[in-house]
């Protein structure tokens, strides 16, 4: 079968082996693992991952693909999921779920934020994404590229960029530069937020208008002797905050 990438599932699927090779090596895949693969496509990772476990499950959108892999691979060692990432209840599969894939960059932010609702049964996650979107996750404070991703997964998550994958690596070559990341859960939360809905709305709130000072895009929120009780300059901009000072706010408020 010669399957065409799919535009709409945002398909560009990794071809080149020694890259490949050294997604897996990041990854050590062990035997036993409770291991779940987004968006396997035809198999890059797939079948170096099924030589070191026992079983992997799958979850893939594309019903080509699906029956593909169910004439490709035999049916005891792997279970393909035929739904969408972002309905997938990844808790289903149990406790210290492995996750790893190549994400879709049309939908890849999405399905962070949903697989933060499941961090509580993550061991790890090892993802291939858009290279721009890697180095927002990772971003530290005062850079361009820190925003509100970079705040809501790093207060769960402690994240390590591993590598960059050049466009050629894919078939068909998307338009930008890929990177690997790894992202592991806090056993502890470092700095824990009293009410974490609260803490979301107000990053939300804070990079809504980047160019504009906490004291106006957190206006109704925070005032001024809240800013003095907090030891935050109300002049600073959401990006000059680490994730320790969002979570300030947020208890303050909460």
């Amino acid at each position: 079968m010669k399957h065409i990438p799919r535009k709409r599932f945002g398909q560009n699927f990794l071809t080149d082996a020694d890259i490949i090779r050294s997604l897996v090596e990041a990854i050590r895949p062990q035997p036993e693992d409770i291991m779940v693969e987004i968006g396997p496509g035809l198999g890059a990772m797939t079948q170096p991952l099924l030589q070191r476990l026992h079983h992997l499950h799958t979850v893939e959108l594309d019903r080509d693909i699906v029956a593909w892999m169910q004439k490709h691979y035999p049916a005891g060692k792997i279970t393909i999921h035929n739904v969408d990432a972002l309905k997938f209840d990844f808790a289903s599969l149990g406790e210290n779920i492995r996750v790893v894939g190549n994400l879709p960059y049309n939908i890849s932010t999405p399905i962070l934020f949903h697989l933060l609702e499941n961090v509580g049964h993550i061991v790890d996650m090892h993802f291939m994404l858009q290279k721009e979107v890697v180095e927002r996750m990772v971003a530290a404070p005062s850079t361009p590229e820190y925003g509100r991703l970079s705040v809501m997964l790093q207060y769960k998550l402690q994240m390590e960029y591993l590598f960059t994958v050049p466009p050629e690596a894919f078939d068909p070559p998307p338009k930008v530069e890929s990177a690997f990341v790894r992202a592991v859960p806090y056993a502890t939360l470092p700095h824990p937020a009293k009410d974490e809905a609260l803490l979301g709305r107000i990053v939300t709130a804070a990079f809504g208008q980047r160019r504009k000072t906490l004291r106006n895009t957190l206006k109704g929120l925070l005032d001024d002797a809240g800013f003095a009780t907090l030891g935050i300059d109300p002049q600073l901009r959401a990006e000059n905050l680490a994730v320790a000072q969002f979570v300030a706010i947020a208890n303050h408020l909460g």
